[in-house]
């Protein structure tokens, strides 16, 4: 890969800002023994709007932007990328489960490309060699010792040549990054029924921000609400037509047999197991594609104000 396109480099630079600014963003850095920094991004401090952001385009390896912009009932997160498979399969999406003793996290960012175990990347281009890497963590505990001994060994590095950002999901940061990820549920959606990811060029996505939960579980729930029935996606593609037309249907959340049902209730009644639930629900509420060959446009899908409101006022 290109070094002006290497992931973990692009994240550090916008993690070296943010411990720049901890005072500003609400958060806090710490070094661990071995030399690795953690930042704290809504554990045990507050964090903010503003670190939200800078963690969304962490997660993205900054090759996208991250903003507010008004909505309806509550301001929504904008996300824009000219690389979606770099920015949103290579490292947005959360594919690495780090299970550490009694430590768990959904482990997401650039780091994941420096790993590139995961079956994932035998499918799109974006493994690296990394002289550093750079991690998003989406748990309620800061890793410690042995989780960071656990990633050196995998990635091969010292410990000082990581950092990782940790945030929970209810948590300003943790709420934000979340739904800043409508494109990368777009995509993934896409990989799921084996469409060419590489005719993707660009991609555009807008979700609700829900109001913070008082709880991870209510809050997992309204990040992911947000995006299955709230969140409009428009992906810039190369491909014939009736392609589009035969796949359209098939990729916003509408497509799934559970659509309708609060997400909160279909993980409680899957056992606590993602994997138990219908995968055809993860995807944005709305999905249009612009053909770049023909000029036409293809939109499927529709948003669920009525269920946001569900979600968001319970």
């Amino acid at each position: 890969m290109d070094n002006t396109m290497n992931l973990n480099e692009r994240a550090l630079r916008v993690a070296e800002r943010m411990i720049a600014d901890t005072a500003g963003l609400r958060i806090t850095v710490q070094q661990t023994a071995a030399g690795a920094r953690v930042l704290d991004c809504g554990i045990k401090t507050e964090s903010g709007l503003r670190a939200g952001l800078e963690l969304a385009r962490i997660c993205l390896s900054d090759l996208g932007e991250v903003s507010f912009v008004p909505g309806e009932m509550f301001p929504r997160v904008q996300v824009v990328t000219d690389h979606p498979v770099l920015a949103c399969m290579a490292s947005q999406y959360a594919g690495w489960q780090l299970k550490v003793g009694k430590f768990f996290a959904m482990g997401s960012g650039p780091m994941r490309a420096a790993y590139g175990k995961e079956e994932l990347f035998s499918h799109i281009l974006g493994r690296e060699q990394a002289a550093v890497a750079v991690g998003v963590l989406e748990t309620r505990k800061l890793p410690d010792d042995a989780v960071v001994d656990y990633l050196c060994e995998r990635l091969n590095l010292a410990a000082s040549q990581l950092t990782l950002l940790a945030a929970p999901t209810a948590s300003h940061a943790g709420n934000v990054q979340v739904v800043a990820r409508s494109v990368e549920m777009a995509m993934h959606k896409l990989h799921e029924l084996k469409f060419d990811l590489t005719k993707v060029s660009s991609g555009h996505g807008v979700a609700p921000l829900p109001p913070l939960a008082a709880d991870d579980l209510r809050a997992m729930g309204r990040v992911n609400d947000a995006i299955i029935y709230g969140g409009r996606v428009t992906l810039w593609v190369r491909a014939e037509d009736d392609e589009l037309a035969e796949l359209g249907p098939k990729v916003p959340s509408t497509s799934s047999p559970d659509h309708g049902a609060l997400f909160r209730e279909l993980f409680e009644r899957s056992g606590g197991d993602f994997y138990k639930m219908d995968a055809g629900l993860f995807s944005p509420a709305q999905v249009t594609f612009v053909n770049l060959k023909s000029g036409r446009t293809h939109a499927f899908g529709r948003t669920e104000p009525d269920v946001l409101r569900r979600s968001f006022c319970e």
